[in-house]
């Protein structure tokens, strides 16, 4: 099946989940979330694992949506913590209604998303609830370290690079193994679309630290700069850090007290540049982009059921936005 009939398939199914009407201040903010969009990337990638194992990926479905609704209600409760006031370009639950309504709403989600796997056949349940258990748990370890960074004077590279692992990486290996699972494919090539997935989140994640100082501000959907108005450790801001003389390293922590959102964003920026952080960064991508596909390289499948997942992922890893 095509790319485009997956995703075509998926939005057709997505948009067949209903929800109660009372009480409004709980389902109504799902409606609403639900409905502003979203790359569905991880949903997507449980399908194309199915049928790259030569299984009708159709079967995958129930899997992709759990997927997709954990994702989800992982994205609102991050909102919250991170203060975040746009997603997707608009307003987050807690703003739009408080965060004790984002909260519970994002409950509501996460109950969802094993209704729908509990779906699958019983034959396999058990395998796939081991791999979405121990993926969501990962998860909040990952925004855990997060959170703990901000805590932190320096956070070493390495260190960061295992957060982005557990809060982005691992639920995309979690949808590709689990289409895997429903798609009958053997432990050894369910574990190496898992592994392809883990690095592809990874450079994701390096790419989505870029993009939010680099990025268009009218495709982004986000605010530009965000991570910089927020002191938050990413992984450009380490690297700018570990390649910084005394004195440059002193600057950037007199950027950080910065009161103007705009003169920090400008500031921080310049000192990157200085710094080559941008070059550097992208050349971790790099890194983890090609692990990525010596992963997918390694697949005892066909060639030919390699190439949907080989151009998603590369259209994702050359993004600009």
């Amino acid at each position: 099946m095509s790319l485009l009939n997956l995703q075509m398939l998926l939005e057709t199914e997505l948009e067949k989940i209903t929800f109660p009407e009372h009480p409004k201040n709980l389902y109504d903010p799902l409606r609403y979330f639900m409905t502003i969009g979203g790359k569905r990337i991880r949903p997507l990638l449980a399908l194309l694992a199915c049928d790259a194992v030569g299984e009708n990926p159709k079967k995958a479905i129930n899997a992709a949506i759990a997927v997709e609704l954990f994702h989800n209600f992982s994205l609102i409760h991050d909102d919250i913590m991170d203060e975040a006031p746009l997603r997707r370009g608009m307003q987050t639950i807690h703003t739009k209604w408080n965060e004790h309504i984002a909260i519970l709403s994002g409950d509501v989600l996460f109950v969802e998303a094993y209704k729908f796997l509990s779906l699958n056949d019983p034959a396999i349940l058990g395998e796939l609830l081991t791999v979405f258990n121990q993926s969501s748990a990962e998860v909040c370890e990952g925004q855990q370290m997060d959170m703990d960074f901000e805590q932190l004077e320096t956070v070493a590279i390495d260190t960061y690079i295992e957060m982005i692992r557990l809060k982005t990486s691992v639920l995309l290996g979690c949808s590709l193994k689990m289409g895997a699972i429903v798609g009958g494919a053997s432990k050894e090539n369910a574990q190496k679309l898992y592994d392809f997935g883990q690095h592809v989140g990874i450079a994701f994640q390096i790419q989505d630290d870029i993009l939010d100082l680099y990025a268009d501000p009218d495709k982004f959907g986000k605010q530009v700069g965000g991570d910089v108005m927020a002191n938050k450790k990413t992984i450009l801001a380490l690297v700018a850090e570990a390649e910084a003389s005394e004195a440059q390293k002193l600057t950037l922590k007199t950027y950080r007290a910065i009161d103007s959102p705009e003169l920090k964003v400008q500031k921080t920026r310049e000192l990157f540049n200085q710094l080559n952080a941008k070059e550097k960064c992208e050349q971790l991508k790099l890194e983890h982009n090609a692990a990525a596909f010596n992963a997918l390289a390694s697949l005892e499948i066909p060639e030919e059921n390699k190439k949907q997942l080989f151009q998603l992922a590369t259209d994702l890893l050359s993004r600009e936005f």
